[in-house]
Protein backbone atom coordinates (compact mmCIF):
# COMPACT_ATOMS: atom_id res chain seq x y z
CA UNK A 1 0.00 0.00 0.00
CA UNK A 2 0.88 3.36 -0.47
CA UNK A 3 2.29 5.48 2.49
CA UNK A 4 0.15 8.25 1.75
CA UNK A 5 -2.92 8.85 3.49
CA UNK A 6 -6.03 8.56 0.82
CA UNK A 7 -7.59 11.74 1.59
CA UNK A 8 -11.61 10.85 1.61
CA UNK A 9 -14.19 13.88 1.63
CA UNK A 10 -17.64 12.92 2.38
CA UNK A 11 -20.52 15.36 1.55
CA UNK A 12 -23.76 14.13 3.61
CA UNK A 13 -26.55 15.59 5.68
CA UNK A 14 -27.10 13.02 7.90
CA UNK A 15 -24.94 12.99 10.94
CA UNK A 16 -25.49 9.50 12.18
CA UNK A 17 -24.91 8.21 8.19
CA UNK A 18 -21.47 10.26 8.26
CA UNK A 19 -20.59 8.72 12.32
CA UNK A 20 -20.79 5.37 11.00
CA UNK A 21 -19.15 5.67 7.60
CA UNK A 22 -16.09 7.39 9.70
CA UNK A 23 -16.44 4.88 12.01
CA UNK A 24 -16.09 1.43 8.80
CA UNK A 25 -13.64 3.74 7.10
CA UNK A 26 -11.23 3.66 10.41
CA UNK A 27 -11.80 -0.21 10.49
CA UNK A 28 -10.77 -0.53 7.48
CA UNK A 29 -7.20 -1.65 6.40
CA UNK A 30 -6.68 1.25 4.19
CA UNK A 31 -4.49 4.54 5.50
CA UNK A 32 -7.13 7.33 5.07
CA UNK A 33 -8.29 10.63 6.21
CA UNK A 34 -11.90 11.42 5.69
CA UNK A 35 -13.26 15.12 5.74
CA UNK A 36 -16.83 15.78 5.81
CA UNK A 37 -19.27 18.61 4.74
CA UNK A 38 -22.66 18.47 5.89
CA UNK A 39 -24.46 20.31 2.45
CA UNK A 40 -23.83 20.69 -1.58
CA UNK A 41 -22.73 24.38 -1.06
CA UNK A 42 -20.41 23.71 1.96
CA UNK A 43 -19.03 21.25 -0.51
CA UNK A 44 -18.52 23.20 -3.45
CA UNK A 45 -17.04 26.34 -1.06
CA UNK A 46 -14.37 24.05 0.12
CA UNK A 47 -13.45 22.20 -3.54
CA UNK A 48 -13.45 26.01 -5.00
CA UNK A 49 -11.50 27.18 -2.41
CA UNK A 50 -9.06 24.79 -2.11
CA UNK A 51 -5.76 25.79 -3.02
CA UNK A 52 -3.54 22.59 -1.96
CA UNK A 53 -4.59 19.46 -2.69
CA UNK A 54 -7.63 17.99 -4.15
CA UNK A 55 -9.05 14.94 -1.68
CA UNK A 56 -8.64 11.72 -3.70
CA UNK A 57 -11.92 10.70 -3.50
CA UNK A 58 -15.13 12.08 -3.26
CA UNK A 59 -18.47 10.22 -1.69
CA UNK A 60 -21.30 11.99 -2.37
CA UNK A 61 -24.56 11.87 -1.07
CA UNK A 62 -27.48 12.82 -3.36
CA UNK A 63 -30.39 13.90 -1.35
CA UNK A 64 -28.46 17.07 0.47
CA UNK A 65 -30.23 20.57 1.48
CA UNK A 66 -29.27 23.43 -0.81
CA UNK A 67 -27.33 21.69 -3.20
CA UNK A 68 -28.56 18.09 -4.20
CA UNK A 69 -25.59 15.43 -5.27
CA UNK A 70 -26.82 16.14 -9.08
CA UNK A 71 -26.44 19.43 -8.89
CA UNK A 72 -22.82 18.91 -7.00
CA UNK A 73 -21.77 16.68 -9.35
CA UNK A 74 -22.48 19.05 -12.27
CA UNK A 75 -21.13 22.00 -10.78
CA UNK A 76 -18.01 19.94 -9.88
CA UNK A 77 -17.57 18.52 -13.63
CA UNK A 78 -17.38 22.01 -15.08
CA UNK A 79 -14.34 22.98 -12.89
CA UNK A 80 -11.02 22.14 -15.01
CA UNK A 81 -9.54 21.54 -11.66
CA UNK A 82 -12.43 19.37 -10.33
CA UNK A 83 -12.93 17.10 -13.50
CA UNK A 84 -10.82 14.11 -12.76
CA UNK A 85 -11.72 13.93 -9.18
CA UNK A 86 -13.36 10.71 -8.70
CA UNK A 87 -16.59 10.98 -7.14
CA UNK A 88 -18.57 8.04 -5.41
CA UNK A 89 -22.24 8.33 -5.57
CA UNK A 90 -23.51 7.20 -2.18
CA UNK A 91 -27.28 7.41 -1.95
CA UNK A 92 -30.07 5.38 -0.18
CA UNK A 93 -32.27 6.17 -3.56
CA UNK A 94 -32.12 3.67 -6.13
CA UNK A 95 -33.91 4.64 -9.12
CA UNK A 96 -32.79 3.57 -12.89
CA UNK A 97 -33.25 7.05 -14.34
CA UNK A 98 -30.93 8.75 -11.86
CA UNK A 99 -28.54 6.27 -11.95
CA UNK A 100 -28.11 6.99 -15.89
CA UNK A 101 -28.23 10.37 -15.20
CA UNK A 102 -25.39 10.53 -12.87
CA UNK A 103 -23.17 8.21 -15.27
CA UNK A 104 -23.64 10.64 -17.91
CA UNK A 105 -22.81 13.10 -15.84
CA UNK A 106 -19.34 11.39 -14.73
CA UNK A 107 -19.67 10.01 -11.61
CA UNK A 108 -17.04 7.29 -11.08
CA UNK A 109 -19.20 5.03 -9.28
CA UNK A 110 -22.62 4.53 -7.33
CA UNK A 111 -23.32 2.85 -3.95
CA UNK A 112 -26.46 2.75 -2.29
CA UNK A 113 -26.46 3.25 0.92
CA UNK A 114 -26.30 -0.78 3.05
CA UNK A 115 -28.75 -0.47 6.09
CA UNK A 116 -25.94 -2.51 8.10
CA UNK A 117 -22.38 -1.66 8.84
CA UNK A 118 -20.69 -4.87 7.81
CA UNK A 119 -22.13 -4.14 4.48
CA UNK A 120 -21.07 -0.68 4.72
CA UNK A 121 -17.48 -1.35 5.61
CA UNK A 122 -17.31 -3.70 2.55
CA UNK A 123 -18.93 -1.82 0.06
CA UNK A 124 -16.27 1.52 0.79
CA UNK A 125 -13.36 -0.77 0.94
CA UNK A 126 -14.75 -1.97 -2.52
CA UNK A 127 -15.27 1.26 -3.68
CA UNK A 128 -11.52 2.69 -2.83
CA UNK A 129 -9.93 -0.74 -3.81
CA UNK A 130 -10.99 0.21 -7.34
CA UNK A 131 -10.19 3.66 -7.29
CA UNK A 132 -6.62 3.10 -6.06
CA UNK A 133 -6.55 0.28 -8.83
CA UNK A 134 -7.64 2.27 -11.68
CA UNK A 135 -7.41 5.90 -11.45
CA UNK A 136 -9.47 8.21 -12.88
CA UNK A 137 -11.40 5.82 -15.35
CA UNK A 138 -15.17 5.28 -15.02
CA UNK A 139 -16.52 2.27 -15.46
CA UNK A 140 -18.76 0.82 -17.93
CA UNK A 141 -22.27 1.06 -17.42
CA UNK A 142 -22.87 -2.33 -15.56
CA UNK A 143 -19.94 -2.30 -13.50
CA UNK A 144 -21.33 1.59 -12.20
CA UNK A 145 -23.18 0.19 -9.42
CA UNK A 146 -21.19 -1.26 -6.78
CA UNK A 147 -22.52 -4.07 -4.63
CA UNK A 148 -21.54 -5.88 -1.77
CA UNK A 149 -21.87 -9.54 -2.98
Amino acid sequence: MHSQKMQVLLADDDIDDCLLFKEALNELPVSSHLATVKNGEQLLQLLAKETGDLPDVLFLDLNMPRKNGVECLEAIKLIERLKMLPVVIFSTSFEAAIIDLLYKKGAQYYIRKPDNFKELKKIIHHALTLLQQKKDLQPSRENFVLTVD
